[in-house]
């Protein structure tokens, strides 16, 4: 009994306790990036720092399966695409534990002086910033269980919509803490407007092709102003100068990659829509009466 309730909690079994190939392959794309990193640690290919490599990838990859876990739901709606929500528990759990070893990578690059780790998080805006985002992911993975689901239930919604808020705060630490170059902090950005967009157009919209269509034009526009915004307000560069340099498809500036994002969503849905209609249309095997 023990054993079968086991193997519902491993992760490339489905919810109804079933091998899953899809859970599998996302399994080990989240785990690459660690591995990745581990080997290049054990082989000193990181540079001279290389704690402050992990530090900061870690950090990176977290936002990253973050937002992955936000997508999963646009996704399902706009690629016709049920089956994929059985990721998202998956991904938003990941997306904590790589949060989790950013802190820790810190604390060891502080040599375990968790006095000096707890002044610098109270002291550093942007370190308080993230702490209090990975104690709202934590609670996000801890209570994200079926059990708690039931346990919860209305108020499990509610608790699990903080994960816009926790988002908005893991990007602000990402963008204060990059300092000159907030360039990847702000595809970041540009991606989780893309999210946004989506869930406030009206639920009738959200699996509709033009709706796709209008988000790869407002998502790059949103991404564009918030960096020129941010440039402004940050070293005094004029907003207009930075928006002039998102018009030029040469920069590959973070409006233009959320753009061929936004684009590749877009392709994706009309040719999946396209194959499921040629599908449909296919005639089938002719049903021939024969006389005995």
């Amino acid at each position: 009994m023990r054993l079968g309730m086991l193997a519902g909690y491993l992760p490339w079994r489905d919810p109804a306790g079933r091998f899953s190939w899809l859970k599998l392959g996302a399994l080990l794309a989240l785990l690459a990036p660690a591995v990745a990193f581990t080997f290049s640690y054990l082989t000193h290919d990181l540079g001279p720092r290389p704690l402050t490599q992990l530090i900061h990838a870690s950090g990176d990859w977290a936002v990253r399966f973050l937002l992955a876990s936000l997508a999963v739901t646009p996704l399902r709606a706009l690629l016709d695409w049920p089956r994929v929500v059985i990721l998202r528990r998956l991904i938003g759990v990941t997306a904590a534990l790589y949060a989790l070893a950013h802190l820790l990578l810190y604390t060891i690059d502080q040599k375990w002086n968790l006095l000096t780790v707890a002044s610098e998080i109270a002291l550093r805006f942007y370190l308080t910033i993230g702490f209090i985002t990975l104690l709202g992911l934590a609670a996000l993975a801890i209570t994200s269980t079926d059990v708690w689901q039931k346990h919860l239930r209305q108020r499990w919604k509610k608790l699990h919509r903080l994960v816009f808020p926790i988002t908005t705060l893991a990007l602000l630490h990402y963008v204060l803490q990059s300092k000159a170059d907030v360039s990847a902090a702000m595809f970041a950005v540009g991606l989780f407007a893309w999210l946004a967009l989506w869930r406030l157009a009206p639920k009738r919209l959200q699996s509709r092709i033009p709706l796709a269509l209008a988000l790869a034009i407002l998502a790059p526009l949103a991404t564009a102003l918030i960096e020129g915004l941010w440039y402004a307000t940050a070293t005094g560069v004029r907003a207009s100068r930075v928006l002039a340099a998102n018009l030029d498809p040469s920069a590959m500036r973070p409006s233009m990659q959320v753009l061929l994002c936004a684009a590749a969503v877009w392709a994706l849905m009309i040719l999946r829509r396209g194959l499921k209609a040629a599908a449909f249309a296919r005639p089938g095997p002719k049903n021939g009466k024969t006389n005995g």
